[in-house]
C-alpha cells in the first residue's frame, strides 16, 4: 500500500469513527477516557492524522456499543465509476438512420438517475417527442437548441444555459439554424 493509500485509509477510518461517536452523542473526551486513550490521540485519529491499532478499534467499538467493523470504512473502490471519452453506450434519439446519438454516461442500477451526453450534428434528426418520469435537466455545452415543452412553450437555450422541468411534460428539441450543439441531459426520479 502506498503512502497516499495509507493516508486515504486513515482519513476514511477517522471519518467513520467520528460519525459513530457523533451519532452516539458522546464527547471526544468521554469516548477517549472510556476507551483508555488520550483525547488528543482520538482527535488525531478522527482527523486522519493517526491510524488506530486493532486493539484501539476494539476498545472504541466497545465504548460506542458498536462492532469494530462499524468503525472501519467501507471500500469505495467498487463505488467509483469512470467513463472515458471513448466509452459509453450509444443511444439513438429515434429509430431512424439520421437520428442523433446520445452517449450514456451514467445509468444507475435502479434507473433513478440517467446522464446522457448529446453531440448533435447538422441535419441529424432530434425532433422526436419524449416523456419520462421524474425531473429533467438539459445543460447546453455548446450551440443552441429550441426546447419545445408541450403546453409550456418553446425555450431557446445556448452554451452555459440550463433548462429543467418535470419529465412527465412531453418535450422535444430542435437545432437552431441547423448548427451543431452539445448538450448534457440529466433525468432523475
Amino acid at each position: 500500500m502506498s503512502a497516499l493509500d495509507e493516508q486515504a485509509l486513515a482519513a476514511r477510518t477517522g471519518a467513520a469513527i467520528r460519525a459513530v461517536r457523533e451519532k452516539s452523542g458522546l464527547s471526544m473526551r468521554e469516548v477517549a477516557g472510556r476507551a483508555g486513550i488520550s483525547q488528543p490521540f482520538l482527535s488525531q485519529i478522527e482527523r486522519g492524522q493517526s491510524m488506530p491499532s486493532m486493539i484501539t478499534v476494539y476498545r472504541l467499538a466497545e465504548t460506542l456499543a458498536v462492532t469494530p467493523g462499524d468503525l472501519l470504512p467501507t471500500s469505495t473502490a467498487a463505488k467509483v465509476t469512470v467513463v472515458r471519452s471513448t466509452e459509453g453506450r450509444m443511444l439513438p434519439v429515434a429509430d431512424r438512420a439520421d437520428a442523433a446519438l446520445g452517449r450514456v454516461l451514467m445509468l444507475s442500477a435502479d434507473d433513478r438517475l440517467q446522464i446522457i451526453e448529446y453531440r448533435i450534428e447538422r441535419d441529424q434528426y432530434i425532433g422526436e417527442w419524449f416523456q419520462t418520469p421524474g425531473l429533467l435537466a438539459l445543460y447546453m455545452m455548446s450551440g443552441e437548441l429550441d426546447v419545445v415543452v408541450e403546453g409550456a412553450g418553446t425555450y431557446r437555450v445556448g452554451a452555459g444555459d440550463l433548462i429543467s422541468h418535470p419529465s412527465p411534460l412531453r418535450h422535444r428539441w430542435l437545432l437552431v439554424d441547423n448548427q451543431p450543439a452539445d448538450a448534457l441531459l440529466v433525468i432523475a426520479e
